[in-house]
């Protein structure tokens, strides 16, 4: 056996406060309630929730001036300060369900006289227990060795530690957590990091930067692999330099055109299965911040798991640091659409609740994927089961997680391996030109994986969604949306074929819409103008009962049979915000400038009775053929999939950028 470090104390590298809650808490643990206590009432339980998410903040800080280096931190004299944090509690439970540790030893060591530690751990409902304390006394310093059984982490669970500072400062001046390991798992992996970046050069050159200015991190590195596919290249942002005089020849900067993330993962992936020197492969999105020790985690976890396992981080917000985005998520089968995993609340902010305060957070979950902003994939896992589907955007990560899944190569979204990144939230995503990959991704998605014989209820929900949007006046959208089921239909063998093209295609097609026609000047809209004022006054913006929005739901159809009103043809009768752009309150409406959620610009939505009804028959009439052709299409794509994922599909696909000729080019389709 072999002794291996499985994580050390870290602390923020750029002494950003606003990630302090991240790594040490000076917080008290005020733990919520058990849902079993709060019961099925309906009122107690919305109650509970909304307790949840108010912040039990004291106001207690840490001094940037506190943090001595990357590993050590300062307790001043007579505080007490709990390492029980996202990046420095140890997530018993993961290893213990996930890998070949057993036990684990935790050596801190400590400078002060009269300084005391505690070490906790928490079970799966997120109480906690003393495990065991030791001191430093009369001396000035002392090193302490605790040893840790991960056998009652079945469940759930983590451990941690706190300091406290007696009579003068203590230095906390490092922790690691180790454990003795089979000889063949001592030495550590390697891995292929996976950038696709388009017209981000900045953003990805830091990230560059950051990956190469870490010392401990880069004996883990075997290449990092850039799909530059954009037009505003990354080699002239004035961070390149710099970081590529770090990374040196573990750089290499690949150019092709834009293939979306699919096809710059999949290059990434191809690139790095054919190389054959790296343990693993990681896809690491281009508008990233991280946490590069994360990288050191889930290449350590990897090494250990008890089987070839995807290792994925976890989403921060790029602007609200201390905020969870994505901490698992699973593919609802019934539905066949991604969501949290249960019990998990997104956008969860550590600053306002910590981690010992919180129940949800210490059940281990479970996930069916993790997306490609950050997610570590053994190269034995792409050589057996193939690459990323050719689907430019959307559901390849999903897809690829299932497909593992299916061969038996679970996934780990792995606490304590993080980045930062712009929320889902905060885009359009749902409405403008992605929303054609949505749709016929998650339905190829679907056909590939769905465990019910006609996909469940996605059909039905498809429907419900085109019915949505048409009353919403989105007839961009419900367009685009018809467009991704005919390609559906139309059968596997041109997603290779249309990869380079579509986009362009689909932009090209919005661009005779109304509403997808943008503008930043609010100038650009005509002033808003209605013959009738709103009712009794009301501004539109209260949110309907149940019962309301299914009356809503029977009513509008109806009405976009209508006429529209005169004056809507020339002036709006509304301006309605992003957050208020519910299909419940658009459908009131015979015109309206509706702003993006981004909050760059808006567009002018018309109603078009005529469109609607053409639109609308369209949708019976595809959902309905691809109800009757499920059964087809899910067989005739199972049987490609082997044969679209290889690397030799992937081989021609590139070749316009690997024979000479157009390679280096990068078209900018956007």
């Amino acid at each position: 056996m072999s002794t291996r470090l499985l994580q050390r104390q870290i602390l923020p590298i750029d002494r950003d406060t606003d990630v302090f809650a991240l790594y040490v808490d000076p917080e008290p643990a005020v733990l919520d309630a058990d849902k079993y206590e709060i019961g099925t009432n309906r009122n107690a339980v919305e109650m509970n929730a909304a307790n949840l998410r108010q912040s039990i903040s004291t106001g207690a800080r840490i001094h940037p001036d506190q943090l001595e280096s990357r590993t050590c931190l300062r307790v001043p004299a007579g505080e007490r300060l709990s390492f029980g944090t996202y990046f420095n509690a140890f997530p018993a439970s993961y290893w213990r369900r996930w890998t070949v540790v057993t036990d684990v030893t935790l050596t801190v060591k400590l400078v002060g006289r009269g300084a005391s530690i505690t070490v906790y751990k928490s079970m799966a409902n997120g109480r906690s227990q003393r495990v065991e304390t030791a001191g430093t006394g009369s001396q000035v310093e002392g090193t302490y060795a605790f040893d840790l059984s991960l056998k009652p982490f079945v469940d759930g669970g983590w451990y941690w530690y706190d300091v406290v500072a007696s009579d003068e400062d203590v230095l906390v001046e490092s922790a690691e957590w180790t454990a003795d390991v089979p000889e063949d798992r001592a030495q550590h992996g390697t891995v292929d990091i996976a950038i696709t970046t388009m017209n981000r050069p900045d953003f990805c050159a830091k990230l560059l930067g950051q990956l190469g200015a870490d010392e401990v991190l880069r004996p883990y590195l075997d290449t990092v692999l850039v799909m530059e596919q954009g037009t505003k290249k990354v080699v002239d942002s004035p961070d390149f330099a710099k970081a590529e005089g770090l990374l040196g020849s573990t750089l290499r900067v690949i150019e092709q055109g834009n293939l979306g993330g699919s096809g710059g993962y999949a290059r990434g992936q191809m690139e790095s299965v054919r190389k054959g020197t790296a343990t693993y492969a990681m896809m690491m999105d281009d508008d990233v911040v991280c946490e590069p020790e994360g990288i050191v985690r889930a290449v350590t976890f990897g090494d250990l798991a008890r089987r070839p396992t995807l290792v994925g981080g976890h989403m921060f917000s790029l602007f609200s640091r201390s905020r969870l985005h994505s901490f698992g998520e699973v593919v609802q089968p019934w539905r066949f659409w991604w969501q949290s995993a249960p019990d998990v609340h997104p956008d969860w902010d550590f600053a306002a609740r910590n981690l010992r305060s919180t129940r949800w957070l210490h059940k281990r979950v479970d996930v069916d994927f993790n997306g490609w902003f950050m997610c570590l994939i053994p190269r034995q896992v792409l050589a057996e089961i193939g690459l990323s589907l050719p689907l430019f955007i959307k559901w390849d990560d999903s897809e690829f997680g299932l497909r593992a899944k299916e061969a038996g190569y679970p996934t780990v979204s792995f606490p304590g391996a993080a980045v930062w990144h712009i929320p889902w939230t905060d885009k359009n995503d749902a409405l403008d030109w992605q929303a054609y990959f949505h749709q016929r991704n998650r339905f190829i998605a679907a056909l590939l994986h769905s465990p019910y014989p006609k996909g469940g209820r996605m059909v039905r929900e498809s429907r419900n969604h085109q019915i949505k949007h048409l009353v919403s006046m989105q007839y961009s959208t419900a367009e685009l949306r018809h467009q991704a089921l005919e390609d559906v239909l139309a059968g596997p063998e041109h997603l290779h074929r249309d990869l380079p093209t579509k986009l362009a295609e689909v932009n090209a097609f919005r661009k005779q819409f109304s509403d997808a026609r943008l503008e930043s000047d609010p100038e650009a809209f005509p002033p808003v103008r209605r013959r009738k004022p709103p009712r009794k006054g009301r501004d539109g913006t209260e949110i309907p009962g149940r019962l309301s929005q299914l009356v809503t739901a029977g009513l509008a159809p109806i009405r976009q049979l209508k006429a529209a009103r005169e004056l809507s043809r020339e002036y709006p009768e509304a301006e309605i915000t992003a957050m208020d752009a519910k299909w419940y309150r658009l459908a009131r409406y015979d015109s309206a400038v509706v702003s993006m959620n981004d909050g760059t610009s808006a567009a002018l939505y018309q109603r078009d009775p005529e469109k609607f009804r053409e639109l609308t028959r369209k949708t019976i009439e595809i959902h309905e053929r691809l109800r009757r052709e499920w059964p087809r299409l899910a067989e005739e794509y199972r049987a490609k999939l082997g044969e679209i994922t290889s690397p030799e599909a992937w081989d021609e696909t590139f070749r316009p950028w690997t024979d000479g000729g157009s390679a280096g080019s990068a078209e900018d389709s956007r």
